[in-house]
C-alpha cells in the first residue's frame, strides 16, 4: 500500500496542474471571445491620434489609455514606496530580530497582512477627513494617497519573502561573510542579499501583481471614471480595475459590456507583461549576483 502512495500523489499532482491550467485557459478563452473584437488602437485612444493622447494634447474619448496610464504610475508608485521598506523591514526581522519589540512588529505585519483592501480604502479615506479638521484643510484624494495605501497593501508580502528568503539560508552561506572577517552588514550586502534574491524578487513580483489588480483601495482614495490623465500626484486618477467595474456595472448597451471585456484582456495583459518584466529583471539580477558569490 505505502508503494503506491507516492504515485497516487504524484497523479493527483499532475491532475490539479492540469485542472488549473484549464481554468485559466478557459478564463481567457471568454475574455478573448467576448472582449477580443475590441481590441486595436481604437480601444486605447478612441479617435484621436495616439501620439496626441500619450502626450496629453488631446482627451481621449471612449478611450482606455488614461486609465492603463494610471495603473501604471499606481504600480510604479506603490512599489517604489513598498519595496525600500518592505525589504529593509525583512531584512531587520531575519538578521537583527530580537526580543519583544521585534516580536511585536512581526505580529503587526501579520496582522496588517489580514487587512482588507477595502478597510486599507476607509484608512486613506479617514486619513484624508483627518487631515482636512487639522494640518490640511485643501487635503483630498489623489493618486498619490492611492499609491500609499497600495504601498501598505502589498508590504506585508515583501517583507515575510525577504525575511523568509534569509533565514532559509544554509548555515554555510551565512558563515562565510564572518570567516572572511566582514562585518554583519557586510555579510549581509555582499552575500547573503544575492543567496536569497531569488525569494526576495519573487516576492517583489507578487507584490507587482497584487497592486496592479486591486480596485477596493484605489475606490475610495481617488479613482474617477472620467479623470483624465494626472498631471500632478495630488491629482484624481483613472484605472483599469475600476473602469472595467463602472463598464460591467453601468453598461447601457452591449457594446459598453464588451468594452469592459476588452478593458479586462488589457488589464491582463498588463499584468501579465509587469510579471514576464520582473522576471527577466529577475534573471539579469540573479545572474550579475550570482557572479560576486
Amino acid at each position: 500500500m505505502h508503494k503506491m502512495l507516492p504515485r497516487a500523489f504524484t497523479v493527483f499532482a499532475w491532475l490539479v496542474s492540469l485542472g488549473v491550467l484549464a481554468i485559466v485557459a478557459g478564463v481567457v478563452g471568454f475574455l478573448v471571445a467576448r472582449g477580443g473584437g475590441t481590441l486595436g488602437p481604437k480601444l486605447l485612444f478612441g479617435d484621436a491620434p495616439p501620439l496626441d493622447v500619450v502626450l496629453g494634447r488631446q482627451p481621449a474619448f471612449h478611450g482606455l489609455w488614461p486609465a492603463v496610464a494610471g495603473t501604471l504610475a499606481l504600480v510604479a508608485g506603490a512599489s517604489l514606496i513598498a519595496i525600500p521598506l518592505g525589504v529593509a523591514s525583512g531584512i531587520h526581522l531575519a538578521e537583527y530580530g530580537q526580543g519583544r519589540g521585534s516580536r511585536a512588529y512581526s505580529f503587526a505585519v501579520d496582522v496588517l497582512a489580514g487587512v482588507p483592501s477595502i478597510i486599507m480604502g476607509l484608512f486613506g479615506f479617514g486619513l484624508i477627513l483627518f487631515l482636512r479638521r487639522t494640518l490640511l484643510p485643501d487635503a483630498k484624494t489623489c493618486l498619490l494617497l492611492a499609491m500609499g495605501c497600495l504601498a501598505l497593501l502589498v508590504l506585508p508580502y515583501l517583507v515575510r519573502t525577504t525575511e523568509t528568503a534569509l533565514r532559509s539560508l544554509p548555515e554555510s552561506v551565512r558563515l562565510a561573510g564572518p570567516s572572511l572577517g566582514l562585518t554583519r552588514w557586510q555579510s549581509i550586502w555582499h552575500i547573503r542579499l544575492p543567496a536569497a534574491s531569488r525569494g526576495i524578487l519573487s516576492g517583489v513580483i507578487l507584490a507587482v501583481g497584487r497592486a496592479a489588480e486591486d480596485t477596493a483601495v484605489i475606490l475610495l482614495t481617488g479613482v474617477v471614471a472620467t479623470a483624465g490623465l494626472p498631471a500632478r500626484l495630488t491629482d484624481k486618477f483613472q484605472a483599469l480595475p475600476f473602469t472595467i467595474y463602472t463598464l460591467a456595472a453601468e453598461h447601457r448597451n452591449p457594446a459598453e459590456l464588451d468594452l469592459a471585456f476588452g478593458a479586462a484582456l488589457l488589464l491582463l495583459g498588463l499584468t501579465a507583461t509587469l510579471f514576464l518584466l520582473a522576471s527577466w529583471l529577475h534573471r539579469n539580477l540573479e545572474r550579475r549576483l550570482g557572479t560576486r558569490i
